[in-house]
């Protein structure tokens, strides 16, 4: 017998707990903002528009699912099921950090905070929770499917990012690496690291860098099959170049780095606390995810 679907609902601590949670009530937190120029009205209407919506989107979940709920930190540890129905509430960021620890499970992203958030994963409000889950087990083609990009190492380890996957050194020093297509030789180089972006980070990292650059490359589409990558800051000396700084993967290509310096961290949209770390000699392959996140529209 198939288990029913179980509902994940994915948040993130507000701020206003996390002013709680270091200066103890709400009167203390009150006073250390008012010290700095700033209203705790603010930062306590926002949690409480979230709350609210925490609730409504639970109300909403069919009486015969199952349900979890687990916070932005406590991802890396949550083991996410094939039936899951991932109801993400709050920001767009939060459905990227979920994504990366899912395998095709369909996405709900519920804005707790509409006009604030750009809306661009979270795309619905909580009232619409209950069709939402609905439209998620159900036939049809309201599931739109967003490119991810990954990372490979030669030693089997993989990480996933919705947005994009950050290769360089662990703080403001500089890396050392081969880089190039997965057929050449490639190039030497010294930097501050190397971004592989897919379309739906365009509207992010990927696009500020695409800007400062005033690269000719086409931005892709969050579901077009095309990721883009720059190198941040490329010194030229004697033995390193700068010829390979920027670039297209299309499916089924990739995009290798060879660590010649100590240490290089590899992480996907921000999480840098569950990054990949590696060392000397050691190679990572950047490219297409088989792997999409399945947002349901």
């Amino acid at each position: 017998m198939s288990l029913a679907p179980r509902a994940v609902l994915v948040h993130r601590t507000t701020e206003y707990e996390e002013l709680l949670a270091r200066h103890g009530t709400h009167g203390q937190a009150a006073f250390f903002l008012s010290t700095r120029g700033r209203s705790i009205d603010e930062v306590a209407g926002r949690h409480h528009r979230t709350q609210r919506a925490l609730t409504e989107v639970a109300a909403a979940v069919p009486l015969q699912w199952r349900r979890s709920r687990v916070e932005r930190a406590d991802l890396d540890r949550f083991l996410f099921g094939p039936e899951d129905v991932v109801v993400v509430v709050g920001q767009d960021g939060l459905v990227a950090n979920a994504a990366k620890y899912l395998s095709g499970q369909p996405v709900l992203g519920i804005d707790t905070d509409p006009g604030r958030n750009p809306g661009v994963l979270v795309r619905h409000r909580a009232q619409d929770a209950a069709a939402l889950c609905r439209a998620a087990v159900a036939p049809g083609d309201r599931v739109e499917s967003l490119t991810m990009v990954e990372a490979v190492a030669d030693d089997t380890q993989r990480l996933l990012a919705l947005n994009e996957v950050f290769c360089g050194p662990p703080g403001h020093q500089t890396a050392r690496y081969r880089i190039g297509p997965d057929d050449a030789a490639g190039e030497s180089q010294a930097s501050s690291g190397v971004l592989v972006g897919t379309g739906t980070g365009a509207t992010g990292w990927l696009r500020s860098l695409w800007g400062e650059r005033g690269s000719a490359l086409r931005l892709p589409g969050p579901s077009d099959p095309r990721l883009l990558w720059f190198v941040r800051e490329a010194w030229p000396s004697p033995a390193t170049g700068t010829s390979l700084v920027a670039g297209e993967l299309g499916r089924g290509e990739g995009l290798a780095l060879t660590v010649e310096s100590d240490r290089i961290v590899v992480f996907g949209d921000g999480m840098e606390a569950d990054a990949l770390e590696l060392t000397w000699g050691q190679t990572v392959r950047l490219g297409i995810s088989a792997t999409t996140l399945n947002l349901v529209v």
